[in-house]
């Protein structure tokens, strides 16, 4: 602790050279701020990225298909590639080792749905039961489609909590019916997504229902898996990378397709992207304390500048001190008292600064990449305490050259 007459000296000292103090301390504070503010954004990405994954599965493959651009093995290009059932059940049987849910999908866009006078257009997706799980679907009342409900193709339908607000306002949807195209289904389940109203504006039947209501016969939109997960992330994503690719390689053979034609045969690898997607994040967080520390670094040399300037100015009175007896410790100490007191000043000015605008501004950016910016406080705190550190650190050369001045030569110093 310092005594009231250290106090009072290391203001009234600071005060003399206001300006230099003023420039360091702003720039020591703007350090620890910038560092803080961009931290937070970091996490911000990072935090958005995240719930864009949250919404499905991370380990997910999802197989759709195109055209032919390749003319291959005396068929022509421009052939559209219908995914079967039985395409389904081939790479089902034959990964089933390394899969964890597997659904598949046959979904219609902008379907006519009615209850009593309310009508809409939403999208219905026929699925398999394990889709609730590669979806993340969350069940607020009722259930989800079950095996019963496929096998015997009934026409049962899951809603959206979106969908639910808008046909039945506040009537509690389950077992009621509604109309799909003129055809009742019972509504049996009431979802909620972490994707939001997107993806609550939709209502789940089961596939082999929506093949038969539709008249698709045994074709399919969409294939979806979830590969089990190692317990090493980089042998989880090379695993679902090869599977991909096999997948890939597996269709293409059983439709007549050339290797490398890429818009016939698409197969996406969340995992593989999530993975490409975090080593991003990983370099912008490293580019951002790069850039914070660099600034932080400004502030510790503009310390060291503003103590060096102080001891030239002081160097009459240190001599004074010296032939009083003052000890080279105690000399060492006035002037580290003050490198510090002006750092920690600085930093914890930068630092609340900064804590309280993300505050203020975090909970209003609207944006699904940067979501809930925020600082760990015990970084940011230890943050100060290295910046005070190190601001003891430059301020003890100047100290230490202090202390070893002899008597009679600070006395001559004009």
């Amino acid at each position: 602790m310092f005594d009231i007459e250290r106090w009072q000296e290391i203001f009234e000292t600071l005060r003399k050279n206001k300006l230099r103090t003023f420039l360091t301390g702003l720039s020591v504070a703007s350090g620890i701020f910038i560092l803080v503010i961009l931290l937070g954004f970091s996490k911000g990405i990072e935090n958005g990225v995240t719930s864009q994954f949250q919404r499905d599965a991370t380990n997910l493959i999802t197989v759709w298909t195109g055209n032919t651009t390749k003319g291959y093995k005396g068929l022509n290009p421009g052939r559209y590639i219908q995914l079967k059932n039985e395409d389904y059940n081939t790479v089902s049987r034959k990964y089933d080792d390394y899969i964890d849910y597997k659904s598949s999908l046959y979904s219609i866009w902008g379907g006519t749905i009615s209850y009593k006078n309310e009508t809409g257009n939403y999208q219905i997706r026929g699925v398999t039961p394990d889709h609730q799980f590669i979806e993340n679907a969350d069940i607020g009342s009722g259930r989800f489609i079950n095996q019963s409900d496929y096998d015997e193709y009934k026409k049962v339908a899951v809603i959206g909590n979106k969908l639910k607000k808008d046909l039945f306002k506040d009537e509690d949807p389950i077992d009621k019916n509604i109309s799909i195209y003129g055809m009742n289904f019972k509504v049996i389940g009431v979802f909620y997504d972490p994707g939001g109203e997107r993806e609550e504006s939709q209502a789940y039947i089961p596939v082999s229902t929506a093949q038969k209501v539709f008249n698709a016969g045994d074709n399919i939109r969409n294939m979806l898996f979830t590969i089990k997960m190692a317990d090493n992330f980089e042998e989880a994503v090379e695993l679902s990378k090869n599977i991909s690719q096999n997948i890939e390689a597996d269709l293409k053979q059983m439709h007549t397709v050339a290797p490398d034609d890429t818009s016939a045969v698409r197969v996406f690898n969340t995992l593989e992207e999530a993975k490409k997607i975090y080593s991003l994040i990983g370099t912008i967080q490293a580019v951002f304390w790069f850039v914070g520390i660099g600034t932080i670094i400004a502030g510790i040399v503009g310390v060291g500048n503003i103590m060096l300037i102080i001891v030239k100015e002081r160097t009459k009175e240190i001599g004074i001190r010296k032939a009083l007896g003052a000890l080279p410790m105690s000399i060492v100490g006035m002037i580290l008292q003050e490198a510090v007191f002006v750092t920690m000043f600085a930093g914890l000015f930068g630092l609340i600064f900064g804590l309280g605008l993300l505050e203020i501004i975090g909970p209003q950016i609207q944006s699904d990449f940067i979501k809930y910016p925020q600082v760990n406080f015990n970084i940011a705190l230890t943050t100060v305490f290295l910046l005070v550190l190190a601001g003891a650190l430059a301020g003890f050369f100047p100290a230490y050259r202090a202390a070893k001045i002899k008597p009679i030569i600070a006395l001559r110093d004009e």
